[in-house]
């Protein structure tokens, strides 16, 4: 039986409105097409993981003092998350994590958190702690030259600078910064974003980017996945899109 492997870093303290499931819906999306999950789970103080061993490293969402106390762990880890990063793991960054992966975050009070430098944007947050890019938010993506649109939710008020590669244009929200036109952070084996929700429940199309992604990898080979029936997604979906852009 072909095997994901997933590791979820700091599910303790990274996992702001429901990232977790994003893990559930990989699962749920691997095993009703017959392949094996596999779900490990890494916080402070457990034995370093053997990054370059796994599919598919995830973390999610985190406030600032959160935030704080994982830089100084992780840190630690920069060059082996760097070199797992370099062989084509898959990296699925929501939110805090996000910024914890650029140059450095710039508190309110102006507190820098460094950040592990593996991708090379950097975030700074805004004096007025009212003020935050929050709501739901649609997104234009390509995927292996495909257009889709990607819907989460969306609630920071680090604005994020220097992103070389987005994840999406905006066509509803923010984005990286107040009124962006850009959202995220994006290469062939990560994605890094401010879209919460769970992300991966609203976007079965992206679910199945990624699960391609790390199967082709893991086994060499062009794998077809086999059809889901997300009627029932499709049409939240419309649903949402409907209202959001008004079409």
């Amino acid at each position: 039986m072909k095997e994901i492997k997933i590791l979820y870093l700091y599910p303790d303290m990274l996992e702001l409105y429901g990232d977790y499931g994003n893990i559930q819906v990989l699962r749920y999306r691997l095993e009703k097409r017959g392949f094996k999950c596999i779900v490990d789970k890494y916080s402070i103080g457990d034995e370093m993981p053997d990054f370059k061993n796994y599919d598919i490293i995830f973390a999610g969402g985190g406030a600032d003092n959160e935030q704080s106390i994982l830089s100084e762990d992780l840190i630690k880890y920069k060059d082996n998350l760097k070199e797992a990063e370099n062989t084509g793991v898959f990296f699925l960054l929501i939110c805090g994590a996000y910024q914890l992966f650029g140059k450095y975050y710039k508190s309110v009070e102006g507190n820098i958190i460094p950040g592990l430098e593996i991708f090379p944007y950097y975030t700074e947050a805004i004096a007025d702690r009212k003020k935050r890019c929050i709501g739901n938010i649609v997104l234009d993506v390509n995927l292996n030259g495909k257009e889709t649109k990607v819907i989460g939710f969306e609630n920071h008020g680090g604005q994020t600078y220097d992103v070389a590669t987005s994840f999406g244009k905006v066509l509803f929200g923010n984005g990286n910064k107040f009124g962006d036109t850009e959202e995220g952070f994006f290469k062939k084996n990560v994605i890094a974003t401010y879209l919460h929700g769970p992300l991966l429940s609203k976007n079965p199309e992206l679910t199945d980017y990624i699960i391609k992604y790390c199967l082709d990898r893991r086994y060499d080979e062009d794998i077809t996945l086999e059809p889901l029936n997300d009627e029932f997604e499709n049409l939240c979906r419309k649903q949402l899109l409907d209202r959001f852009l008004q079409v």
